[in-house]
């Protein structure tokens, strides 16, 4: 048996050592050419794949690498690069194959290739190394796997002495299992080498932390890949006449498992600079996209479909786009020069939020002059990856929505969430984002006047919503457009109409029961209608049973109305707040209402045509009922809404705590909110709620 390569101890403990360093640095002249490598290493990984072995599989005859993996390489497209390279992988695989068949010094062959591969670059020294191991590895392999079936194979293996492999294959288990794993960690080195050069360079530079690191280390790198296919060229080299017993078996598998050791903790090193280069390009891609965008928003456009892509469609997929109801994939040019309204929420919007705009988009439908498209764009967390319970989440809501939807919202840019995040100030709440047929924006949220007026709305626009304002008053039919249609009938027949709300069901009982009785003693008509309380469904559906059953009074039987109800009257105070009007009356009223659901106790709110309206908290409220007798005389000479109205300011205090709850602001907080009762600055808490009811 051919005597096997010395291995050097001293300089294999020694990786960083500087004389070797300076040895290898000292060979590393490259002469400008730039090679691209990435074709070469395609065609190296085909043949190491083929070719490596198990030993249970190759030395018994059974050939499961080449009969179950397809081409990853089409050699014909690499012809011309292969066929510049030829000569020099020739020259160091009859080097390699030369040096270590007679034994000698894995380091002074290492530092021979170098000499060889002087001019090129370190990545092009690994690969065309691995190039001229894998011509070898592959011819020894292809003669061990045919030898069994092909005549000329078999005579060349019977030259070699390769069937003695078969008759030793228990002593060469080890070996070859040592080998195959330093043949895989010499493979995740060389491709990580390569991903470095190929990193783009207009977005990282040589002076970047993690890339100057790397660029430090990979010489050293180079030279321990190149090391490693010595000494398995060697291991190879050694099995050609292989006749007697094999006992050095377990130490040359020693040494090639702590090769792999050795080259396994480099790669692991540079992987990680590696990923914090990824780290800083994908930041500076992401800063790009981001500053794109911006620029996009503030150039004046023809029509919307640079902005629509940027939003919606970066991967250039032909279909990026799905009709939820039916599934049907549709183009992003369905939308072009179409007034386009994004929604945009996370994965927890509510039913009854969907539920409302597929209501309004179907009536828009059947109105010609009113025509826009709605887009779905969810937020997922991309550190979270898409699991089958996400994807039934996004599913099930997807088969809820009649209009598009950004069919795999994994794909949604980061700097498009970041825009939407910091200039559109989403967070958790649903927003809805209307764009013009030229793609400018006409309303960073158009949900407030949408809930407010629906598709009178149209088409979104700041001066749209200023003019709506203009012919509004405060009124009952401003709180229940589009909830109830009993109400403003009632007003129009002269009838009072209370609605009150609240989640204490026995003052629900005293101050319907009260109620009843003072306007059967006034000889009023008087309707009450139940509005329940903001975010308190299972409460409200406990209520509402009881008052069904009871008979207190009228009551909205879906929760929707309910939640509907509360919903418009927080769109009525941010739509107000935007505008930044002092003393605005509407406003106020909208404040009071609100901050009586942010307390403890009910409240209700009376109504007479268009002009008389009361309110009062719980307690003022039954207290001016159960006194009635107090101001009955005033409520025959003026009205009954009216002498209401009076009595309840002569039992007002100066003392009151009003909380005023404003619920997903999406970063537009006011300043300054002024009490409704006293006028004075109202202070400002920040408080987080988790109410599962």
């Amino acid at each position: 048996m051919q005597k096997a390569m010395k291995s050097d101890h001293r300089m294999f403990s020694a990786s960083d050592d500087s004389t070797m360093m300076k040895q290898i640095q000292a060979t590393h002249a490259p002469d400008g050419r730039e090679l691209d490598v990435r074709p070469i290493l395609l065609v190296i990984e085909d043949i190491l794949r083929r070719a490596t072995p198990s030993i249970d599989g190759v030395l018994h005859g059974t050939r499961e690498h080449v009969d179950t993996v397809e081409d990853s390489a089409s050699l014909a497209d690499f012809d011309g690069i292969i066929e510049a390279l030829a000569y020099i992988i020739h020259k160091i695989s009859c080097e390699i194959s030369c040096k270590c068949s007679g034994g000698g010094d894995a380091h002074a062959t290492t530092m021979v290739l170098f000499n060889t591969l002087t001019s090129y670059t370190w990545d092009a020294k690994v690969v065309l190394s691995l190039a001229a191991f894998a011509v070898n590895y592959g011819e020894f392999w292809l003669i061990a796997q045919l030898s069994t079936t092909n005549p000329l194979a078999k005579s060349m293996a019977f030259l070699k002495q390769l069937p003695d492999i078969i008759e030793h294959s228990n002593s060469l288990k080890l070996q070859f299992d040592a080998l195959n794993k330093l043949i895989k960690t010499m493979m995740d080195l060389t491709r990580c080498i390569v991903e470095f050069k190929e990193l783009p360079s207009q977005y990282i530079s040589h002076d970047t932390s993690a890339m100057s690191i790397a660029i430090a280390h990979i010489p050293a790198a180079a030279y321990w890949i190149i090391r490693s296919i010595v000494a398995c060229s060697s291991q190879l080299a050694s099995l050609i006449g292989f006749r007697h017993e094999y006992a050095a078996s377990t130490a040359e598998a020693w040494e090639l498992s702590s090769l792999a050791h050795k080259v396994s903790n480099i790669h692991e090193h540079l992987k990680k600079q590696l990923t914090l280069c990824h780290q800083h390009i994908d930041e500076k891609r992401h800063l790009e996209y981001y500053q794109n965008l911006v620029h996009l928003f503030e150039t004046p456009h023809l029509e919307n479909m640079k902005i629509l892509k940027a939003l919606l469609n970066p991967k250039e997929d032909l279909h990026p786009l799905v009709i939820g109801s039916t599934k049907t994939r549709a183009n992003i040019e369905v939308l072009r020069k179409k007034h386009v309204l994004l929604l945009i929420s996370d994965l927890d919007i509510s039913h009854e939020e969907v539920f409302f705009l597929d209501s309004m988009y179907k009536e828009s439908l059947k109105t010609p002059d009113i025509q826009y498209e709605v887009v779905w764009l969810p937020i997922v967390d991309r550190l979270t990856p898409s699991n089958e319970e996400y994807q039934h989440k996004f599913e099930h809501l997807q088969s809820t929505m009649p209009w598009y939807i950004v069919h795999d919202p994994w794909t949604i840019e980061p700097a498009v969430i970041k825009y939407i995040k910091e200039v559109w100030h989403f967070a958790k709440k649903s927003i809805l984002v209307a764009l013009d047929p030229q793609g400018k924006v006409a309303s960073r949220n158009a949900l407030h006047m949408v809930r407010i007026w629906g598709n009178q709305a149209f088409p979104f626009t700041s001066e749209k919503e200023d003019n709506l304002w203009k012919l509004e008053n405060w009124k009952v039919e401003l709180l229940i457009n589009g909830i109830d249609v009993e109400i403003p009938d009632w007003i129009a027949k002269g009838r009072i109409v209370c609605l009150y709300g609240g989640e204490d069901i026995e003052w629900i009982r005293k101050f319907t029961a009260t109620a009843k009785e003072v306007a059967q003693v006034a000889g009023i008509n008087l309707e009450m209608v139940y509005v329940g309380k903001n975010n308190a469904k299972e409460r409200l559906r406990k209520n509402i049973a009881t008052i069904n059953a009871e008979q207190l009074s009228h009551y909205w039987p879906d929760i929707s109305s309910v939640l509907f109800f509360w919903a418009r009257l927080e769109s009525m105070l941010y739509s107000k707040l935007q505008k930044k009007v002092e003393n605005d009356y509407i406003m106020q009223e909208v404040m009071t209402m609100l901050s009586f659901d942010g307390s403890d106790q009910g409240w209700a709110i009376l109504f007479r045509g268009s002009n008389e309206m009361a309110r009062a908290k719980g307690d003022l409220a039954l207290t001016s009922l159960l006194e009635f007798n107090e101001w009955k005389d005033d409520a025959s000479l003026n009205g009954f809404v009216p002498a209401l109205k009076d009595y309840l300011q002569k039992l007002h205090t100066p003392l009151h705590c009003n909380r005023l709850i404003l619920p997903g602001i999406n970063g537009d907080i006011p300043e300054r909110v002024v009490c409704a009762d006293c006028g004075r600055p109202m202070e400002k808490y920040f408080m987080y709620r988790c109410c599962i009811d």
